[in-house]
């Protein structure tokens, strides 16, 4: 029994004609939510980071081609506005750990890359993000990861605005 088990009986007893099961998934899910981001925030305070600014980095690192990315595109793929991402780059540029540069097929535009120091970085935080994530699934047996990572995508396509791209 757990604290959401506690909260579900209670609400049977207070109004036992409303269906209240929906709170089981997502008081869970909810509470995971909380315990996921406290490690993951401790991995990348070891950092000096903070979670968007790793965001940051981790996607520069994915897309690392040698020229980095144009703002546009780094922003429509953290999903936040420019004026978010250009607070966060303001700050790891000046942490040393990207660049902005001219781009080379158009001197109007910028491109961002990591530094030497932000790849170092960013790889460090990375395994340690890895690390977080595999000591809070722990619990689970590989058939079980597997089955959940189903059915979360499975979940997580049925929202609005989600597509499987």
């Amino acid at each position: 029994m757990d604290k959401i088990d506690l909260i579900l009986g209670q609400w049977r007893q207070a109004r036992p004609d409303l269906d209240c099961s929906g709170m089981a998934v997502v008081g869970r899910l909810g509470r995971l939510l909380i315990h996921l981001q406290k490690r993951l925030a401790d991995n990348f305070e070891r950092f000096g980071l903070k979670d968007g600014e790793f965001d940051v980095l981790a996607t520069l690192r994915r897309a690392d081609g040698g020229d980095g990315l144009c703002p546009t595109d780094l922003y429509t793929s953290l999903l936040l506005t420019s004026g978010a991402v250009s607070k966060r780059l303001d700050r790891l540029e000046a942490a040393g750990w990207l660049t902005r540069h001219p781009d080379p097929t158009d001197r109007r535009a910028l491109r961002i890359r990591l530094t030497d120091a932000g790849l170092a970085l960013t790889d460090r935080a990375l395994e340690g993000h890895v690390a977080a994530m595999e000591d809070a699934l722990a619990p689970l047996a590989p058939e079980q990861r597997a089955q959940l990572a189903a059915l979360l995508k499975h979940w997580l396509l049925a929202q609005p605005g989600e597509t499987p791209d």
